[in-house]
């Protein structure tokens, strides 16, 4: 059985326990696919492993499948338990129901209701528990002790590896002429399950793993020799956003990954959009995770002539996730520039700004009059790359215009283009801050009830949701030096992820 695994096994082990695992009694064998005109565009076989054709969407149903099949009579008995908000919760209920025993899901209370009516339509107990999914899981733990429930961990344990490694087994049974697979991180489950497999079998594939640069957790333990806990989390991609890689994950991911790369958030709208347009599937952000730096790396390798796999890990999306998506996926396919720009207040300014453009598409046009002598616009150009965005910035400096590329802003993205009001009549003391709202009751009222008791005045909010379990708000406040250390204190207190981000440049130059 796939958990008779030693606590550290040696490869050879986890080949074992992938031949003779039993994911197949629920799991499917999923398709890999060709990306026909992704594969044209970056002169490379482009193929895709499409683990969201899964009974639950996602390929977190073979780890815990793999880990419950194993268990013995009377863990069985007793039952499993997990504590989750998203595909694990998913896989460990699918896979509890198949095994005909009971299985209780701990999930935080501000869980939107469609992750637990699909928890319990897969027949697992939902028990709602805590304000955030380290509350729940300590939850989870102690009650696996009290009731001898057994925890089935998402990705650091054995046999859940074991599991997913069954999809590097069909990767290369599906295509022996693989050149490089890639793979998402988040705990590591996957890519460590991948990696051992393919190394055990046909160790010329290079397997590289994929972290979002607000997670990247595996990336910091590779920097430290050991797991480290990430300051903050970015929660876009909330499949992956985990603080600490597994103890095990890690000691195999350093052990068989070939190389660790990193992307954005806008990097992964622009890899939702290719896999829709190649294979017609809408993944979740984690999903294209793995896209996403297959598309990075090939661009900064210059690789060209190879046969490369990435794995869409699932497609558990809240649609209204996808206005977002279709909002930044032409930035991170460097398809749209975002400038700001200061031209005369008068007539003809605009004629002539747009005749320095030529024929370069303006995607937006933000502008209000302020005084007599100039205006301040924010302006969104089509572009077809870097080279472009470049031209245009130096066309527009030598046609005279005091010009700053915003392209990069992430204030200037999910705020300032769509805030109006503009800038103060008067001098402001102001700080900004952007702040992670969860989408529950009571978070705005617990946002003013412990800033009010402050001495510092709110002077600017901007809500932005994203369809996600969080949004995105901007804030500025009028403190004076004195009272900041006590209001820095407040902000600890109040428990949101929040950033200093006073010195954005698209703050500076239309609010402030």
């Amino acid at each position: 059985m796939t958990n008779n695994l030693s606590k550290q096994p040696i490869g050879s082990e986890y080949l074992r326990a992938v031949l003779s695992s039993k994911v197949y009694e629920l799991a499917q064998v999923t398709p890999l696919q060709a990306m026909p005109k992704l594969s044209e565009k970056l002169e490379n076989r482009i193929f895709v492993k499409r683990e969201d054709r899964q009974p639950v969407h996602s390929f977190k149903l073979r780890g815990a499948y793999a880990m419950i099949a194993g268990l013995a009579p009377e863990q069985k008995a007793a039952g499993v338990i997990t504590a989750s908000a998203g595909n694990h919760a998913q896989g460990v209920a699918l896979s509890a129901k198949n095994a005909g025993i009971r299985a209780l899901i701990v999930m935080p209370q501000n869980t939107p209701s469609i992750k637990v009516d699909a928890v319990r339509g897969f027949g697992g107990e939902v028990l709602l528990y805590g304000a955030n999914f380290d509350e729940a899981k300590a939850k989870a733990v102690e009650l696996s002790e009290s009731k001898r429930m057994t925890f089935i961990p998402p990705f650091d344990h054995p046999a859940v590896i074991a599991g997913q490694g069954s999809i590097g087994m069909e990767i290369i049974q599906q295509n022996s002429r693989v050149d490089r697979v890639f793979v998402p991180v988040g705990g590591g489950g996957l890519a460590a399950g991948v990696a051992v497999l393919i190394k055990q079998l046909m160790p010329e594939i290079k397997v590289i793993g994929v972290e979002a640069e607000d997670s990247a957790c595996l990336k910091a333990a590779l920097k430290a020799g050991k797991p480290v806990d990430l300051e903050r989390v970015g929660l876009f991609a909330d499949g992956v956003a985990v603080k600490r890689i597994g103890d095990e994950t890690f000691r195999v991911c350093q052990q068989y990954l070939d190389e660790v790369i990193t992307v954005d958030g806008d990097e992964i709208c622009a890899a939702m959009k290719d896999m829709f347009e190649n294979v017609r599937a809408v993944s979740e952000p984690s999903g294209a995770l793995s896209l996403a730096g297959l598309k990075k790396y090939v661009k900064e390798r210059r690789i060209k002539g190879e046969t490369l796999v990435n794995v869409l890990s699932g497609a558990n999306l809240n649609f209204h996730t996808l206005r977002y998506v279709s909002e930044r996926c032409e930035i991170g396919e460097q398809n749209e520039a975002l400038f700001a720009v200061t031209i005369p207040e008068q007539r003809g300014s605009f004629l002539k700004f747009c005749q320095i453009l030529g024929q370069n598409a303006v995607t937006e046009f933000n502008y209000r009059y302020a005084d007599e002598r100039q205006a301040r616009i924010f302006v969104g150009v089509r572009i077809t790359g870097a080279e472009e965005k470049a031209a245009i910035l130096a066309q527009l400096k030598q046609g005279g215009y005091d010009v700053q590329d915003l392209s990069d802003d992430e204030i200037a993205k999910t705020h300032v283009r769509y805030m109006i009001g503009g800038r103060s009549s008067s001098p402001l003391k102001e700080r900004l801050y952007s702040f992670e709202f969860p989408e529950q009751k009571g978070a705005l009222l617990k946002f003013l009830e412990t800033l009010g008791t402050t001495k510092a005045n709110i002077s600017l909010f901007h809500y932005r949701g994203h369809g996600a379990d969080y949004g995105d708000v901007l804030a500025g406040f009028q403190i004076d030096d004195g009272d900041l250390q006590a209001f820095n204190q407040h902000l600890q207190a109040l428990g949101y992820g929040y950033q200093d981000v006073t010195n954005s440049p698209a703050y500076r130059y239309f609010l402030l």
